[in-house]
Protein backbone atom coordinates (compact mmCIF):
# COMPACT_ATOMS: atom_id res chain seq x y z
CA UNK A 1 0.00 0.00 0.00
CA UNK A 2 2.83 2.39 0.92
CA UNK A 3 4.57 1.52 -2.35
CA UNK A 4 1.35 2.34 -4.22
CA UNK A 5 1.08 5.73 -2.54
CA UNK A 6 4.71 6.53 -3.20
CA UNK A 7 4.22 5.64 -6.86
CA UNK A 8 1.12 7.89 -7.07
CA UNK A 9 2.96 10.80 -5.44
CA UNK A 10 5.87 10.35 -7.80
CA UNK A 11 3.59 10.45 -10.85
CA UNK A 12 1.83 13.58 -9.55
CA UNK A 13 5.14 15.37 -8.93
CA UNK A 14 6.40 14.50 -12.39
CA UNK A 15 3.17 15.73 -13.97
CA UNK A 16 3.29 18.96 -11.94
CA UNK A 17 6.92 19.54 -12.97
CA UNK A 18 6.14 18.92 -16.64
CA UNK A 19 3.14 21.28 -16.54
CA UNK A 20 4.99 23.93 -14.56
CA UNK A 21 8.24 23.83 -16.60
CA UNK A 22 6.85 25.65 -19.67
CA UNK A 23 5.56 28.47 -17.48
CA UNK A 24 9.00 28.78 -15.92
CA UNK A 25 10.60 28.92 -19.37
CA UNK A 26 8.12 31.50 -20.63
CA UNK A 27 8.62 33.62 -17.53
CA UNK A 28 12.41 33.46 -17.91
CA UNK A 29 12.23 34.58 -21.52
CA UNK A 30 9.36 37.05 -21.06
CA UNK A 31 11.61 40.11 -21.02
CA UNK A 32 11.12 43.34 -22.90
CA UNK A 33 14.17 45.40 -23.77
CA UNK A 34 13.64 49.15 -23.77
CA UNK A 35 16.10 51.06 -25.97
CA UNK A 36 16.30 54.82 -26.48
CA UNK A 37 16.82 56.38 -29.88
CA UNK A 38 17.15 60.05 -29.10
CA UNK A 39 18.67 63.17 -30.61
CA UNK A 40 20.37 63.11 -33.99
CA UNK A 41 20.80 59.91 -35.96
CA UNK A 42 24.53 59.56 -36.70
CA UNK A 43 27.20 56.90 -37.04
CA UNK A 44 27.96 56.51 -33.33
CA UNK A 45 24.36 55.46 -32.65
CA UNK A 46 24.93 52.20 -34.53
CA UNK A 47 27.39 50.85 -31.92
CA UNK A 48 24.96 51.49 -29.05
CA UNK A 49 21.99 49.88 -30.84
CA UNK A 50 24.05 46.87 -31.90
CA UNK A 51 25.16 46.28 -28.30
CA UNK A 52 21.57 46.63 -27.07
CA UNK A 53 20.19 44.24 -29.71
CA UNK A 54 22.94 41.72 -29.00
CA UNK A 55 22.16 41.80 -25.27
CA UNK A 56 18.47 41.25 -25.97
CA UNK A 57 19.19 38.31 -28.28
CA UNK A 58 21.63 36.77 -25.78
CA UNK A 59 18.99 37.06 -23.05
CA UNK A 60 16.54 35.28 -25.39
CA UNK A 61 14.14 38.18 -25.26
CA UNK A 62 11.49 38.36 -27.95
CA UNK A 63 10.48 42.02 -27.96
CA UNK A 64 12.40 45.27 -28.14
CA UNK A 65 10.73 48.65 -27.68
CA UNK A 66 12.67 51.30 -29.55
CA UNK A 67 11.61 54.64 -28.07
CA UNK A 68 12.15 57.25 -30.78
CA UNK A 69 12.49 60.97 -30.28
CA UNK A 70 14.63 62.49 -33.03
CA UNK A 71 14.54 65.39 -35.50
CA UNK A 72 16.40 63.21 -38.00
CA UNK A 73 20.03 62.87 -38.92
CA UNK A 74 22.35 61.45 -41.53
CA UNK A 75 20.88 59.18 -44.18
CA UNK A 76 23.91 56.89 -44.44
CA UNK A 77 23.80 56.30 -40.67
CA UNK A 78 20.04 55.63 -40.85
CA UNK A 79 20.55 53.10 -43.65
CA UNK A 80 23.13 51.19 -41.58
CA UNK A 81 20.84 51.12 -38.55
CA UNK A 82 17.91 50.00 -40.72
CA UNK A 83 20.01 47.04 -41.92
CA UNK A 84 20.76 46.22 -38.29
CA UNK A 85 17.06 46.32 -37.43
CA UNK A 86 16.12 44.15 -40.41
CA UNK A 87 18.74 41.52 -39.54
CA UNK A 88 17.75 41.06 -35.89
CA UNK A 89 15.36 38.21 -34.99
CA UNK A 90 13.72 40.40 -32.35
CA UNK A 91 10.21 41.81 -32.60
CA UNK A 92 10.92 45.56 -32.78
CA UNK A 93 8.24 48.01 -31.67
CA UNK A 94 8.81 51.65 -32.59
CA UNK A 95 7.42 53.90 -29.83
CA UNK A 96 7.34 57.46 -31.23
CA UNK A 97 7.68 59.74 -28.22
CA UNK A 98 7.24 62.42 -29.42
CA UNK A 99 8.63 62.90 -32.94
CA UNK A 100 10.14 60.70 -35.63
CA UNK A 101 11.16 63.08 -38.37
CA UNK A 102 13.37 62.51 -41.41
CA UNK A 103 15.74 59.61 -40.59
CA UNK A 104 13.58 58.87 -37.53
CA UNK A 105 10.55 58.27 -39.78
CA UNK A 106 12.64 56.01 -42.01
CA UNK A 107 13.77 53.90 -39.03
CA UNK A 108 10.22 53.72 -37.64
CA UNK A 109 9.09 52.16 -40.93
CA UNK A 110 11.66 49.39 -40.44
CA UNK A 111 10.06 48.35 -37.13
CA UNK A 112 7.49 45.55 -36.93
CA UNK A 113 4.91 47.88 -35.37
CA UNK A 114 4.61 51.60 -34.68
CA UNK A 115 2.89 53.17 -31.67
CA UNK A 116 2.72 56.89 -30.99
CA UNK A 117 1.91 59.20 -28.10
CA UNK A 118 -1.17 61.45 -28.66
CA UNK A 119 0.96 64.49 -29.59
CA UNK A 120 3.47 62.48 -31.61
CA UNK A 121 4.38 63.23 -35.23
CA UNK A 122 6.08 61.29 -37.98
CA UNK A 123 7.33 62.49 -41.38
CA UNK A 124 9.18 65.55 -42.81
CA UNK A 125 11.83 63.35 -44.35
CA UNK A 126 13.43 65.49 -47.07
CA UNK A 127 17.22 65.40 -47.10
CA UNK A 128 19.56 68.37 -47.06
CA UNK A 129 23.28 68.69 -47.65
CA UNK A 130 25.93 69.75 -45.12
CA UNK A 131 25.33 73.42 -45.97
CA UNK A 132 21.64 73.17 -45.11
CA UNK A 133 20.45 73.33 -48.71
CA UNK A 134 18.24 70.87 -50.55
CA UNK A 135 20.17 67.80 -51.68
CA UNK A 136 20.86 67.03 -55.32
CA UNK A 137 18.15 65.46 -57.44
CA UNK A 138 20.11 62.21 -57.55
CA UNK A 139 20.47 61.96 -53.78
CA UNK A 140 16.85 63.00 -53.21
CA UNK A 141 15.55 60.45 -55.73
CA UNK A 142 17.51 57.66 -54.02
CA UNK A 143 16.19 58.68 -50.60
CA UNK A 144 12.58 58.76 -51.83
CA UNK A 145 13.06 55.24 -53.17
CA UNK A 146 14.42 54.18 -49.77
CA UNK A 147 11.39 55.64 -48.00
CA UNK A 148 8.97 53.85 -50.36
CA UNK A 149 10.83 50.56 -49.96
CA UNK A 150 10.74 50.87 -46.15
CA UNK A 151 6.95 51.37 -46.22
CA UNK A 152 6.38 48.52 -48.66
CA UNK A 153 8.50 46.12 -46.60
CA UNK A 154 6.21 46.67 -43.63
CA UNK A 155 3.01 46.41 -45.66
CA UNK A 156 2.17 50.13 -45.61
CA UNK A 157 0.97 52.34 -48.44
CA UNK A 158 4.23 53.79 -49.90
CA UNK A 159 2.47 56.94 -51.11
CA UNK A 160 2.58 58.50 -47.65
CA UNK A 161 6.24 57.61 -47.16
CA UNK A 162 7.02 59.21 -50.51
CA UNK A 163 5.05 62.32 -49.58
CA UNK A 164 7.20 62.66 -46.46
CA UNK A 165 10.26 63.12 -48.68
CA UNK A 166 8.75 64.45 -51.93
CA UNK A 167 7.12 67.87 -52.13
CA UNK A 168 5.47 67.07 -55.46
CA UNK A 169 2.94 64.69 -53.87
CA UNK A 170 -0.43 66.36 -53.33
CA UNK A 171 -2.13 65.40 -50.05
CA UNK A 172 -4.14 68.48 -49.00
CA UNK A 173 -6.24 66.42 -46.59
CA UNK A 174 -3.16 66.05 -44.38
CA UNK A 175 -1.94 69.66 -44.79
CA UNK A 176 0.56 68.55 -47.42
CA UNK A 177 -0.37 70.14 -50.75
CA UNK A 178 2.19 70.35 -53.54
CA UNK A 179 5.23 72.17 -52.20
CA UNK A 180 4.99 70.85 -48.63
CA UNK A 181 6.27 67.67 -47.03
CA UNK A 182 3.90 65.32 -45.24
CA UNK A 183 4.01 65.11 -41.46
CA UNK A 184 1.38 62.90 -39.84
CA UNK A 185 -0.08 63.37 -36.38
CA UNK A 186 -0.75 60.32 -34.23
CA UNK A 187 -4.41 60.31 -35.27
CA UNK A 188 -3.59 60.69 -38.99
CA UNK A 189 -0.89 58.02 -38.82
CA UNK A 190 -3.43 55.64 -37.28
CA UNK A 191 -5.92 56.50 -40.01
CA UNK A 192 -3.55 55.69 -42.89
CA UNK A 193 -2.05 52.62 -41.25
CA UNK A 194 1.29 54.16 -40.32
CA UNK A 195 0.57 53.60 -36.64
CA UNK A 196 -0.76 50.54 -34.87
CA UNK A 197 -2.10 52.46 -31.90
CA UNK A 198 -1.90 55.54 -29.71
CA UNK A 199 -0.69 55.21 -26.12
CA UNK A 200 0.09 57.74 -23.42
CA UNK A 201 3.29 56.20 -22.08
CA UNK A 202 5.46 53.09 -21.94
CA UNK A 203 3.28 51.30 -19.37
CA UNK A 204 0.22 51.77 -21.53
CA UNK A 205 2.14 50.44 -24.51
CA UNK A 206 3.15 47.33 -22.56
CA UNK A 207 -0.50 46.76 -21.62
CA UNK A 208 -1.53 47.22 -25.27
CA UNK A 209 1.02 44.58 -26.30
CA UNK A 210 -0.06 42.19 -23.52
CA UNK A 211 3.33 42.55 -21.84
CA UNK A 212 2.34 44.44 -18.71
CA UNK A 213 3.65 41.65 -16.48
CA UNK A 214 6.93 41.35 -18.35
CA UNK A 215 10.26 42.39 -16.93
CA UNK A 216 11.41 45.61 -18.64
CA UNK A 217 15.16 45.89 -19.15
CA UNK A 218 16.29 49.39 -20.08
CA UNK A 219 19.54 49.68 -21.99
CA UNK A 220 21.20 53.05 -21.52
CA UNK A 221 24.13 54.21 -23.64
CA UNK A 222 27.43 54.18 -21.77
CA UNK A 223 29.49 57.33 -21.36
CA UNK A 224 31.92 56.02 -23.98
CA UNK A 225 29.05 55.41 -26.44
CA UNK A 226 27.63 58.89 -25.80
CA UNK A 227 31.06 60.37 -26.40
CA UNK A 228 31.51 58.26 -29.53
CA UNK A 229 28.16 59.48 -30.89
CA UNK A 230 29.28 63.06 -30.37
CA UNK A 231 32.77 62.62 -31.80
CA UNK A 232 31.70 60.70 -34.90
CA UNK A 233 29.32 63.46 -35.95
CA UNK A 234 30.76 64.70 -39.29
CA UNK A 235 30.73 68.30 -38.11
CA UNK A 236 32.63 67.41 -34.92
CA UNK A 237 35.05 65.26 -36.94
CA UNK A 238 35.92 68.23 -39.17
CA UNK A 239 36.29 70.49 -36.13
CA UNK A 240 38.60 68.03 -34.35
CA UNK A 241 40.78 67.59 -37.43
CA UNK A 242 40.96 71.36 -37.91
CA UNK A 243 42.09 71.92 -34.32
CA UNK A 244 44.54 69.02 -34.57
CA UNK A 245 46.14 70.18 -37.82
CA UNK A 246 46.24 73.80 -36.63
CA UNK A 247 48.01 72.81 -33.42
CA UNK A 248 50.39 70.50 -35.26
CA UNK A 249 51.43 73.18 -37.76
CA UNK A 250 52.09 75.69 -34.99
CA UNK A 251 54.10 73.15 -33.03
CA UNK A 252 56.27 72.11 -35.98
CA UNK A 253 57.32 75.70 -36.59
CA UNK A 254 57.79 76.58 -32.92
CA UNK A 255 60.76 75.67 -30.73
CA UNK A 256 60.13 73.11 -27.99
CA UNK A 257 56.82 71.41 -27.26
CA UNK A 258 53.96 73.39 -25.78
CA UNK A 259 50.22 73.97 -25.62
CA UNK A 260 49.55 73.86 -29.42
CA UNK A 261 51.13 70.40 -29.63
CA UNK A 262 49.21 69.13 -26.61
CA UNK A 263 45.92 70.46 -28.02
CA UNK A 264 46.65 68.93 -31.43
CA UNK A 265 47.51 65.49 -30.03
CA UNK A 266 44.48 65.59 -27.72
CA UNK A 267 42.23 66.30 -30.72
CA UNK A 268 43.71 63.38 -32.65
CA UNK A 269 43.33 61.15 -29.58
CA UNK A 270 39.67 62.14 -29.21
CA UNK A 271 39.08 61.42 -32.90
CA UNK A 272 40.53 57.91 -32.70
CA UNK A 273 38.84 57.16 -29.37
CA UNK A 274 35.38 57.98 -30.72
CA UNK A 275 35.88 56.06 -33.95
CA UNK A 276 37.39 53.09 -32.11
CA UNK A 277 34.41 52.85 -29.73
CA UNK A 278 32.03 53.21 -32.67
CA UNK A 279 33.78 50.28 -34.38
CA UNK A 280 35.19 52.23 -37.33
CA UNK A 281 38.86 52.50 -36.38
CA UNK A 282 41.05 49.52 -35.53
CA UNK A 283 44.44 49.16 -33.88
CA UNK A 284 46.09 49.15 -37.31
CA UNK A 285 44.83 52.68 -38.04
CA UNK A 286 46.18 53.94 -34.72
CA UNK A 287 49.52 52.20 -35.33
CA UNK A 288 49.88 53.71 -38.82
CA UNK A 289 49.08 57.16 -37.43
CA UNK A 290 51.67 56.76 -34.66
CA UNK A 291 54.34 55.72 -37.17
CA UNK A 292 53.47 58.67 -39.40
CA UNK A 293 53.64 61.09 -36.49
CA UNK A 294 57.05 59.77 -35.41
CA UNK A 295 58.36 60.19 -38.97
CA UNK A 296 56.98 63.74 -39.07
CA UNK A 297 58.84 64.58 -35.86
CA UNK A 298 61.98 62.91 -37.24
CA UNK A 299 61.88 65.38 -40.14
CA UNK A 300 63.04 68.05 -37.68
CA UNK A 301 66.36 66.20 -37.34
CA UNK A 302 66.75 64.56 -40.76
CA UNK A 303 67.35 66.88 -43.74
CA UNK A 304 65.75 66.31 -47.12
CA UNK A 305 61.99 66.42 -46.50
CA UNK A 306 61.24 62.84 -47.64
CA UNK A 307 60.77 61.52 -44.12
CA UNK A 308 58.26 64.27 -43.33
CA UNK A 309 56.32 63.66 -46.54
CA UNK A 310 56.08 59.93 -45.82
CA UNK A 311 55.02 60.63 -42.23
CA UNK A 312 52.32 63.08 -43.29
CA UNK A 313 51.03 60.66 -45.93
CA UNK A 314 50.78 57.83 -43.37
CA UNK A 315 48.86 60.07 -40.97
CA UNK A 316 46.37 61.06 -43.67
CA UNK A 317 45.95 57.40 -44.76
CA UNK A 318 45.26 56.33 -41.18
CA UNK A 319 42.62 59.06 -40.79
CA UNK A 320 40.96 58.08 -44.08
CA UNK A 321 40.54 54.46 -43.01
CA UNK A 322 39.62 55.27 -39.42
CA UNK A 323 36.33 56.82 -40.53
CA UNK A 324 33.18 55.04 -41.61
CA UNK A 325 33.49 56.41 -45.16
CA UNK A 326 36.75 57.17 -46.99
CA UNK A 327 34.98 59.78 -49.14
CA UNK A 328 33.47 61.61 -46.16
CA UNK A 329 36.79 61.50 -44.30
CA UNK A 330 38.58 62.89 -47.36
CA UNK A 331 36.17 65.84 -47.39
CA UNK A 332 36.67 66.38 -43.65
CA UNK A 333 40.46 66.30 -43.95
CA UNK A 334 40.44 68.66 -46.92
CA UNK A 335 38.12 71.13 -45.16
CA UNK A 336 40.23 70.91 -41.99
CA UNK A 337 43.44 71.67 -43.89
CA UNK A 338 41.89 74.60 -45.74
CA UNK A 339 40.44 76.08 -42.54
CA UNK A 340 43.70 75.63 -40.63
CA UNK A 341 45.75 77.31 -43.38
CA UNK A 342 43.31 80.23 -43.61
CA UNK A 343 43.24 80.46 -39.83
CA UNK A 344 47.04 80.57 -39.64
CA UNK A 345 47.21 83.35 -42.23
CA UNK A 346 44.50 85.41 -40.53
CA UNK A 347 45.92 85.01 -37.04
CA UNK A 348 49.47 85.81 -38.05
CA UNK A 349 48.43 88.77 -40.19
CA UNK A 350 45.99 90.47 -37.84
CA UNK A 351 46.74 89.14 -34.36
CA UNK A 352 50.30 87.88 -34.52
CA UNK A 353 51.79 90.86 -32.69
CA UNK A 354 49.52 90.24 -29.72
CA UNK A 355 49.88 86.46 -29.57
CA UNK A 356 53.11 85.17 -28.10
CA UNK A 357 52.92 81.79 -29.81
CA UNK A 358 52.83 83.35 -33.28
CA UNK A 359 55.88 85.45 -32.58
CA UNK A 360 57.78 82.18 -32.78
CA UNK A 361 56.66 81.65 -36.35
CA UNK A 362 57.65 84.96 -37.94
CA UNK A 363 60.63 87.08 -37.03
CA UNK A 364 59.66 90.70 -36.43
CA UNK A 365 61.60 93.96 -36.29
CA UNK A 366 60.63 94.70 -32.72
CA UNK A 367 64.08 94.45 -31.08
CA UNK A 368 66.44 96.42 -33.30
CA UNK A 369 69.59 98.22 -32.26
CA UNK A 370 67.99 101.48 -33.42
CA UNK A 371 65.38 101.05 -30.73
CA UNK A 372 67.98 100.54 -28.02
CA UNK A 373 68.23 96.75 -27.90
CA UNK A 374 71.91 95.82 -27.65
CA UNK A 375 73.27 92.39 -26.91
CA UNK A 376 76.63 91.49 -25.41
CA UNK A 377 78.11 90.82 -28.87
CA UNK A 378 77.01 92.84 -31.87
CA UNK A 379 78.31 91.25 -35.10
CA UNK A 380 77.67 94.24 -37.36
CA UNK A 381 80.62 93.22 -39.54
CA UNK A 382 78.53 90.30 -40.85
CA UNK A 383 76.00 92.55 -42.56
CA UNK A 384 75.93 91.80 -46.30
CA UNK A 385 78.09 88.69 -45.95
CA UNK A 386 77.15 85.66 -48.02
CA UNK A 387 77.40 82.07 -46.86
CA UNK A 388 75.94 78.56 -47.14
CA UNK A 389 73.43 76.77 -44.96
CA UNK A 390 74.83 73.63 -43.37
CA UNK A 391 71.57 72.75 -41.60
CA UNK A 392 67.97 73.53 -42.59
CA UNK A 393 66.67 76.84 -41.20
CA UNK A 394 63.25 76.30 -39.51
CA UNK A 395 63.70 79.29 -39.04
CA UNK A 396 66.77 78.78 -36.84
CA UNK A 397 69.83 76.87 -37.97
CA UNK A 398 73.53 77.06 -38.76
CA UNK A 399 75.37 78.60 -41.71
CA UNK A 400 78.97 78.75 -42.82
CA UNK A 401 80.34 82.22 -43.59
CA UNK A 402 83.96 82.03 -44.61
CA UNK A 403 85.40 79.46 -42.24
CA UNK A 404 83.08 80.32 -39.34
CA UNK A 405 79.99 78.39 -38.27
CA UNK A 406 77.33 80.86 -37.16
CA UNK A 407 73.89 80.31 -35.62
CA UNK A 408 71.32 82.34 -37.54
CA UNK A 409 67.61 82.67 -38.19
CA UNK A 410 65.77 83.21 -41.44
CA UNK A 411 63.18 85.93 -42.04
CA UNK A 412 60.54 83.38 -41.19
CA UNK A 413 60.57 81.09 -44.22
CA UNK A 414 62.10 77.64 -44.40
CA UNK A 415 65.54 77.43 -46.07
CA UNK A 416 66.94 74.03 -47.00
CA UNK A 417 70.50 72.83 -46.49
CA UNK A 418 73.27 73.84 -48.97
CA UNK A 419 71.55 77.08 -49.98
CA UNK A 420 73.23 80.46 -50.48
CA UNK A 421 72.21 83.07 -47.90
CA UNK A 422 72.95 86.73 -47.19
CA UNK A 423 73.08 88.39 -43.79
CA UNK A 424 70.49 91.18 -43.93
CA UNK A 425 70.15 92.20 -40.29
CA UNK A 426 72.12 91.96 -37.05
CA UNK A 427 70.31 92.50 -33.76
CA UNK A 428 72.78 91.81 -31.03
CA UNK A 429 73.50 88.09 -31.10
CA UNK A 430 70.59 87.42 -33.45
CA UNK A 431 71.68 87.26 -37.05
CA UNK A 432 68.94 87.32 -39.68
CA UNK A 433 69.58 85.89 -43.14
CA UNK A 434 67.73 85.69 -46.42
CA UNK A 435 68.06 83.02 -49.13
CA UNK A 436 69.78 84.21 -52.28
CA UNK A 437 67.96 83.33 -55.44
CA UNK A 438 69.78 81.76 -58.39
CA UNK A 439 71.68 84.26 -60.49
CA UNK A 440 72.87 86.39 -57.54
CA UNK A 441 76.65 86.32 -57.50
CA UNK A 442 78.72 86.37 -54.34
CA UNK A 443 80.47 89.69 -53.76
Amino acid sequence: MNKGRMFSWTIMLLLSFVLFLPSLTVHANDRVYHILLEDEVEKGLHAYLKRAFDEAVEAKAKTVILEIHTPGGFTDAAEDIAKLMDSTPLNIIAFVNSKAHSAGAYLSLHADKIYMVPNGTIGAAAIIDSAGNAASKKANSAWIAEMRAAAESSGKDPLYAQAMADESINLPKFRAPIGKLLTLSAEEALEVGYSDGTVANLNELLAELGLSKSEVVSIEPTFAEKLARFITNPIVVTLLLTIASFGLVIELFSPGFGIPGIVGLTSFAAFFFGHFIAGFAGYESILIFAIGFILLIAELFVPGGIVGIIGGALMIISLLFAGESVVHMAYSILIALIISVIGMVVLMKFFGKNLHVFNKLILRDATTTEEGYVSNVNRIELLGKIGDTITPLRPAGTVLIGNERIDVVSEGSYIDVNKKIEVIRVEGSRIVVRELKKGVEEV
